[in-house]
This record gives structure tokens, C-alpha cells and sequence, in this order.
């Protein structure tokens, strides 16, 4: 896994512009069951890959903390939401609450969240290939596919499963 993450920046790189001029052509004209299609290949490839073996969203991204993720999350360490994000979080340059640091300070040496049941949205949603109105988020998913093998392996499919 290692081998493969550490080539998977330059072969995102290496489809890039190829990924965005099929990303830009979506956009313009999303087949009606996008949704449907986007599903099934996330469902497919998440029976073949699995998430503890990787982490690397969590190594080398952070999410955005919503309100309510910062409610939940402080409450479940029977903290003040302000103390939460005093210890844990900061505002990035969008004003967004946002890790201090990286990699993520829930993470453990064995790939496990300590905050599993309670992580962000944004954790619980990653890498976000089965999301509704998928075309809308191209270039979210475009950034995606450098940091998580499983994006990169659903878009490939999906470039072969959809027709331009």
C-alpha cells in the first residue's frame, strides 16, 4: 500500500488534464442516472479496498469542522466547544475550522479514528464518489484522486462506464 501511495500523486498528475477535460464535459451535460452509476462503482470499490490499510485522507489532509461536528465532537470529550477548538482546531484562510496540524490528531498507529463514531462529516463522507449531484463537485474529486487510491480507482471506472 505504501508503493502505491507514494505513486499515486504523479499518476493523478498524469490524468489530470485528461480527468478535467471529462470532469468539464459532466458538468455540461451529467447523464441522468450519474447518481445511480457513482453509487455502484463507490459500493464496488469499497468491497475491494479498505480504508484502515490506507488512511492517507487522514495523513495528509484535514477536514472542516462544522458547527455541529465541533458540538458533537466536544461533547463526546465533555468539553466547552470553544476549549475544543482552543486544543484541536484553527481557522484557515476560506474562515473555516480546520486541524491544527496533520497529520490528524484522532488517528492512531493502527489507522483507527479514536473519534470514529463521532468524526466530521467531511471524514464520514470522504472521498465523496457517492455523493448526490456528483457533477458539481469535479473539482473537489480532482483533488481527491491525488490523496485516496479509491477515488482514483472510480474515476478511471467511471471515465470507462461513462460516454462523453
Amino acid at each position: 500500500m505504501q508503493e502505491e501511495l507514494e505513486g499515486l500523486p504523479k499518476k493523478a498528475q498524469e490524468k489530470h488534464s485528461a480527468n478535467k477535460k471529462f470532469f468539464s464535459k459532466l458538468k455540461k451535460r451529467p447523464p441522468k442516472n450519474l447518481d445511480y452509476i457513482m453509487l455502484e462503482l463507490h459500493e464496488e470499490e469499497f468491497q475491494r479496498t479498505d480504508c484502515l490499510d490506507c488512511a492517507n485522507c487522514c495523513k495528509t489532509t484535514g477536514p472542516l469542522f462544522t458547527n455541529a461536528d465541533i458540538e458533537r465532537i466536544a461533547k463526546h470529550f465533555r468539553l466547552k466547544p470553544s476549549q475544543f477548538i482552543s486544543e484541536f482546531l484553527r481557522v484557515d484562510e476560506e474562515n473555516d475550522y480546520v486541524l491544527q496540524q496533520v497529520p490528524c490528531t484522532f488517528l492512531d498507529a493502527d489507522n483507527y479514528c479514536s473519534i470514529y463514531d463521532v468524526r466530521p462529516k467531511a471524514c464520514r463522507e470522504f472521498p465523496h464518489t457517492d455523493r448526490k449531484k456528483f457533477h458539481q463537485i469535479s473539482n473537489l474529486t480532482l483533488k481527491n484522486v491525488a490523496i485516496c487510491p479509491a477515488a482514483f480507482n472510480i474515476v478511471e471506472e467511471m471515465k470507462k462506464k461513462i460516454k462523453l
